[in-house]
């Protein structure tokens, strides 16, 4: 029930050791806004890791070749293995049932673009149209490439939109453009933007067949790249992901004459482990950030719940003369806990709120590879609230226990 005297004896309480009470709730403030800016970070943490896996499909796995480092079959060490078209159709047709989308890759690195007055240096990947759907991009003006562009060596390009900005000034139109790449005239039939920004957007897209027969390749491919289709559940996913990776390096070695153990000859990149792992260890992160402020709080508690045992000592003989009075012992009790978690809340919500305007503040301006957008949700605010109050009656039992079985006689006998 609510009561004017009691806040006021609250009041008249705090005043009279000002010090002492502003040092306990810079120590719960503390606490708090330690586990705020900890927990912040944590995010930012988390969404800086789910934004580099935005740029490409999160179920992807890609395979590229390398160099042997054991020997086989009589073959020696340091040979430099080469996929091919027969290598991606093989591999399709084997793991048929795993696959969602699937493209083989020829790409160049350092291709010169040139349109107009206006050239760049971009790299250059020759592909399949499943490819749209594998590196995550959306086509904003025209199309991708389809079928009919790789089995007609069409010299059609698809343009990301930092190459746009790039060539075409002025805001000049780009579809329907002709484009200088390498040598070979190609026209503009689309332009896509990629979550992964800039990086991602600084490429052009052709298809395979033609990159091939351009860059007089052959048959020969730099990479091939899958996504898988979905699991029940993430841990279905990265079981299947993991076997599906298991039996395409099995057929790659077999086919390629490399051993087994041979650890350098092929690479792949499974998206799903990685995902997996990088979660956990978030997850062991933030765990281990609740567990620093959980920490820190409890220090502060601590101190709350000796500032109010030393209040119920000062105050023996009032709480004495309280009990002869006729209080009883609830009502001494909800005094000494009201008193504690006033302390603790109102200065646990000052730290809960400077930690909140720091993220506000400076949150949106914090960009890195892995770090990104720190911030705290409402959910766990609500939760931080909740951990002050039930900390605050925590700090106040034992004191108010204390003061609850004073003895009036013992207590008016005192000095």
């Amino acid at each position: 029930m609510f009561s004017i005297e009691r806040w006021q004896e609250i009041f008249e309480g705090l005043s009279k050791n000002k010090l002492r009470t502003v040092l306990t709730g810079v120590s719960v403030a503390s606490g708090i806004f330690i586990l705020v800016i900890l927990l912040g970070a944590g995010n930012g943490i988390q969404n800086g890791i789910q934004k580099q896996f935005e740029q490409d499909a999160v179920n992807r796995i890609s395979v590229w070749p390398g160099i042997t480092q054991i020997e086989h079959n009589g073959l020696g060490i340091g040979r430099q293995i080469q996929l091919r078209n027969a290598d991606y159709d093989m591999a399709t047709a084997l793991l048929e049932d795993f696959i969602e989308y699937k493209s083989a890759i020829y790409s160049v690195w350092n291709g010169n673009v040139v349109f107009k007055e206006e050239t760049g240096t971009y790299r250059v990947e020759g592909v399949h149209p499943d490819y749209q759907f594998i590196e995550n991009a959306s086509i904003i003006k025209g199309r991708f490439i389809n079928f009919l562009d790789v089995n007609n060596f069409e010299k059609t390009a698809i343009i990301g939109q930092k190459v746009a900005t790039d060539l075409f000034k002025n805001n000049e139109e780009p579809l329907g453009q002709q484009l200088n790449v390498a040598g070979m005239i190609y026209k503009v039939v689309g332009v896509f933007s990629d979550p992964g920004g800039e990086r991602e957007e600084s490429k052009v897209f052709i298809p395979i067949s033609t990159a091939q027969r351009a860059f007089s390749a052959g048959d020969n491919i730099r990479s091939m790249s899958f996504t898988l289709k979905q699991g029940k559940n993430f841990d279905a996913a990265v079981s299947e992901s993991h076997e599906f990776s298991n039996q395409l390096q099995t057929f790659l070695k077999k086919r390629h004459a490399i051993a087994p153990n041979d650890e350098g000859a092929l690479h792949i990149n499974n998206s799903l482990e990685q995902a997996k792992n990088i979660y956990i260890i978030t997850g062991g992160v933030q765990a281990f950030f609740w567990f620093v402020g959980i920490c820190t709080i409890i220090a502060g508690v601590v101190g709350v719940g000796n500032i109010m045992l030393i209040i119920v000592k000062e105050r023996t003989k009032e709480i004495g003369i309280r009990k002869a009075l006729g209080a009883s012992p609830f009502s001494i009790i909800t005094m000494i806990l009201q008193e504690a978690v006033f302390i603790t809340v109102i200065a646990g919500f000052s730290g809960l709120i400077l930690g909140l305007l720091i993220w506000e503040l400076i949150g949106p301006s914090v960009e890195a590879d892995f770090f990104t957008r720190p911030e705290v949700d409402f959910n766990v605010a609500v939760t931080t609230l909740i951990i002050l109050i039930v900390a605050g009656a925590f700090a106040g039992f034992v004191p108010a226990y204390r003061a609850a079985k004073i003895r009036p006689i013992v207590a008016l006998r005192g000095d």
